[in-house]
């Protein structure tokens, strides 16, 4: 199927692995321009050569004003920024009374703001051409809050409400802003955080994910962590949709449930 995208520029925040690069990499399958944004140029660097196609990056701190206008300048540089994924963010698992005021302000600054930052920048210019998709990859957490990762759910939470208070910003126009929620993900943080487990426990890393899928997400129905590269179609179909608008698109594995 054709998206479309040919020669459109994708921009995508946090997309040196995991589900940012596979969402780039597909975007760059159809024919994209794509950039992306990272801590680590060097790791940028690496991610650009998997993505392929015409892909460009940067390595620029989004948790400021200045670096959200540096990222913004150098993806319009390619021409006008057609799609936007915020889809940087941070997790660990911590108890709720050990989480100090300086991880809750980093946790909101890292997974919220920055978002912000650069849909303020994107919309206002999208609103102006009137044509642009802005989307933020939020969680499952978001509405099956998780108890050992509290600050975390609650900034994907956050970020539904914010994707849907801005779609109203939209109405009548042909600009769309969403939010996705995908599930448990086999991205690189998530198998070394069970690598540790299972050296700490000293079993197998296929023991410790079937053990957490049996113990914390008994919910889930595929029972296994999520490839990151099967949210990329899901996304890009999402994105293009001129009909899909002010939604929050569940790709959690049956996590959570509700059929609405």
């Amino acid at each position: 199927m054709d998206y479309g995208l040919e020669g459109k520029v994708a921009l995508i925040t946090g997309a040196s692995s995991g589900i940012g690069k596979a969402i780039a990499k597909t975007f760059a399958e159809e024919g994209a321009t794509v950039v992306i944004n990272g801590r680590d140029q060097a790791k940028i660097d690496a991610a650009l050569a998997d993505i392929g196609g015409n892909s460009h990056g940067l390595s620029v701190d989004l948790t400021t004003e200045e670096g959200a206008g540096r990222l913004w300048r150098f993806a319009s540089e390619r021409g006008p920024v057609e799609y936007l994924i915020n889809n940087l963010g941070i997790f660990n698992v911590r108890e709720f009374f050990d989480i100090s005021d300086a991880e809750w302000q980093l946790y909101w600054d890292v997974n919220v703001m920055t978002g912000i930052r650069m849909s303020r920048i994107a919309l206002k210019e999208m609103l102006e051409r009137n044509s642009g998709s802005i989307l933020f990859t939020s969680s499952d957490a978001a509405t099956k809050i998780v108890p050992w990762m509290i600050h975390y759910s609650l900034t994907k939470t956050a970020q539904v409400a914010l994707a849907r208070g801005m779609a109203e910003l939209t109405k009548g126009t042909k600009v769309r802003v969403n939010s996705f929620m995908p599930g448990p993900t086999a991205t690189d943080s998530v198998r070394d955080y069970f690598n540790q487990i299972a050296a700490e426990q000293g079993i197998t890393y296929e023991e410790v994910e079937k053990n957490y899928f049996v113990e914390k997400e008994p919910t889930s129905l595929v029972q296994g962590l999520i490839d990151p590269a099967n949210y990329g179609r899901g996304v890009v179909a999402m994105m293009t949709n001129p009909a899909v608008n002010g939604v929050v698109w569940r790709m959690e594995g049956g996590i959570i449930r509700s059929a609405f």
